[in-house]
Formats: structure tokens, C-alpha cells, sequence
């Protein structure tokens, strides 16, 4: 039987992530369920903004509870997205010892784990193994760079353990430790390059 989403198993489900290292099993429906959550508690917003003021105390509890929503399901993905593209670099870097994340991976993310994968091995085979052989880096498909640059986004690595903030976009980021690798926006990228918090991760 799928599990039914409510605001208390979405925020379980997320302190999960929070406190274990290793990726969490969701339901496979699990986006299809959020979805029908979301709506529902939207459509309950609507209704009461259609009977009640704005400024009444339901209106505002309601509204309040549909922004967390948001900003849970952002930090689940958030929080997931760092896992996977930390478990793609272990398992080019060590492909006997790769974990099998796999399992706990939606087929979303395992679109991603993949992609990650190939493009890293890519790179890693035309510019690493080249050099270590005596020979010039061969420039190849830019397909992770092009994956992350449609959503207007970069690839960095934290250098400098950072607090959770509130990015130029009004969306709360972090927090992040010493050594995370992860994908934001330029404009949030930027601020910690300039505050020599991250590095931007070049990919060939």
C-alpha cells in the first residue's frame, strides 16, 4: 500500500535524510503523493481566502504550513542531491568499493546518478588517465556541464563550512560542511566563491 503524505511523514522523512548518511528508501509514487498533497492543502488555502480575510489566524496557519511544505520537499531534494552526486564521485574514483545507493534511488535521481557517472568517467578518462600516460587531455562531450547550466546552475565544492541562509532567489540553502559538492544557482554559487566559502568545480 503507498504511503500517504502528510505534513508530519514529510517532515519525518526528511529529518531521515537529515540524520542518516546513507540515501533513504522513499515510496516510488513518492513525487506523484507529494503533488497530491500539495494541491490539496493549496486548494484548502484557496477556499479559505475565498471565505475568510487574508489576515484571518486559519488563512495565515494554512499559508504558513503550504510555504514549509515547500521548503521541506526543497530540503529533501537538496539534502538527496548532495548524496548522489557524492556517491557518483566514490564510485568513479573507487569502482570496486562503489556503494549501491541505487536502490534507494528514485528513477529521477537514478537518471542523474547515471549521468553523473558517465560524464565523470568521461572527463576522468580523457583528462586523468591521459596524463598519467604521457599524454595531452583529449576534450570530450561537455554533457554534465550542459545538464547543470540548463537550470542555470553550477557545480561547487564547499572549501569553508557554511550555515543555512537565505539566497538572492528568497530560497533557504545550506547548511553545508567542509568538502560537500553540490549544484545552485549562479547567483548563490557566486556569493560563496566570492566569500572564499566554495570553488566552482570545472567540468571539461
Amino acid at each position: 500500500m503507498a504511503e500517504l503524505i502528510t505534513y508530519e511523514t514529510l517532515f519525518e522523512i526528511l529529518q531521515k535524510e537529515k540524520s542518516r548518511k546513507e540515501l533513504q528508501k522513499l515510496e516510488n509514487n513518492f513525487h506523484k503523493n507529494f503533488l497530491k498533497y500539495l494541491e490539496e492543502k493549496t486548494s484548502i488555502l484557496t477556499s479559505q481566502k475565498s471565505k475568510d480575510s487574508i489576515f484571518s489566524s486559519e488563512v495565515q496557519r494554512t499559508e504558513k504550513q503550504v510555504e514549509n511544505i515547500r521548503r521541506i520537499i526543497k530540503d529533501l531534494y537538496e539534502r538527496r542531491e548532495r548524496k548522489i552526486v557524492e556517491a557518483s564521485l566514490f564510485s568513479i574514483r573507487s569502482p570496486k568499493n562503489s556503494t549501491h545507493l541505487e536502490s534507494a534511488m528514485l528513477e529521477e535521481e537514478l537518471n542523474l546518478f547515471n549521468g553523473l557517472k558517465e560524464s565523470l568517467g568521461n572527463s576522468r578518462e580523457s583528462i586523468l588517465i591521459n596524463l598519467l600516460n604521457g599524454k595531452l587531455p583529449e576534450m570530450k562531450a561537455k554533457a554534465l556541464k550542459s545538464k547543470i547550466n540548463k537550470n542555470n546552475n553550477i557545480l561547487i565544492k564547499v572549501i569553508s563550512p557554511v550555515p543555512k541562509f537565505v539566497g538572492t532567489d528568497n530560497f533557504v540553502y545550506g547548511p553545508f560542511e567542509k568538502e560537500d559538492i553540490t549544484s545552485l544557482p549562479i547567483k548563490v554559487s557566486q556569493i560563496l566563491i566570492n566569500k572564499k566559502r566554495a570553488e566552482e568545480l570545472e567540468i571539461k
